[in-house]
């Protein structure tokens, strides 16, 4: 017998998932979120999906509009461009699940690892985040090295026992988002322009925050495996780490300075 969709079931949405879009049009074109379709609509709780567009340049908007259209559960938000922290931001500020997920287009953890996350909240945890443990799957080896590098000065300041801060899929009580984000840095500092592929290391501002607000935290091992086929985002490994190491500096000397107490 078939399932009914799961919005027939019930108003209260249990998980939201808010999926930021950066020039991902290869990335859709490859049938991602067909995938997180497939697997959300067997789910019995339910669900809905947001699609946070960060001002494409490309055709990822007109894309995953035209997904929506045809997909119920899913809706689209055009922003102007502000970077991921943004994008991830105005997804959680029109998600109305208890529970929020964040994840990357690409699908590089599988949106059927939420599975592994979601029974934690039901042991008391407010934060649970997909970890990769030390290693980085069919990455490149440039990636890795400083993958590794990256995580070891960043425990030696910050957030010790967390083992990865940076994989692209963390659920958090809506609540607790909604008190958290408003809090990092990158929202002091949206008068400033942005231009192209901007990540930044607010996963790191955003636990060490998390923590210093008491709020209880789970990293959970995810599968994950490098799928990521865009072209529009000209990234550039060794630049976003040397902005991230500024970053992980600046978290360290804000929380020295009290910037972070309630």
């Amino acid at each position: 017998m078939k399932k009914k969709n799961s919005r027939e079931k019930s108003k209260n949405i249990r998980l939201s998932v808010v999926i930021p879009c950066y020039n991902e049009e290869e990335n859709l074109n490859q049938g991602v979120l067909k995938e997180v379709w497939s697997y959300l609509k067997e789910q019995e709780y339910p669900w809905e999906v947001i699609i946070s567009d960060d001002g494409s340049s490309d055709k990822s908007l007109e894309i995953a509009t035209k997904f929506a259209q045809r997909h119920p559960g899913f809706r689209v938000l055009k922003n102007k461009h502000g970077g991921k922290p943004w994008a991830v931001w105005k997804g959680i500020e029109a998600a109305k699940g208890e529970v929020i997920l964040f994840t990357d287009m690409d699908q590089s953890t599988p949106i059927k690892e939420v599975e592994k996350l979601l029974p934690w909240f039901e042991k008391g945890f407010d934060i649970v985040i997909g970890s990769r443990g030390k290693t980085r799957k069919d990455a490149p080896w440039l990636r890795k090295v400083m993958a590794l590098s990256f995580l070891t000065g960043r425990r030696l300041l910050l957030l010790r026992n967390i083992i990865d801060t940076q994989c692209g899929f963390k659920a958090l009580r809506r609540e607790a988002a909604l008190k958290i984000f408003p809090k990092l840095q990158f929202f002091q500092e949206l008068d400033k322009e942005v231009k192209g592929w901007r990540v930044s290391a607010f996963d790191v501002e955003l636990l060490f925050i998390a923590q210093k607000l008491g709020y209880k935290i789970k990293e959970v091992e995810v599968n994950w495996q490098d799928r990521d086929i865009s072209q529009g985002k000209q990234k550039n490994f060794i630049k976003e780490s040397r902005e991230m190491a500024k970053e992980i500096l600046r978290v360290k000397i804000n929380d020295l300075l009290g910037k972070y107490e309630d």
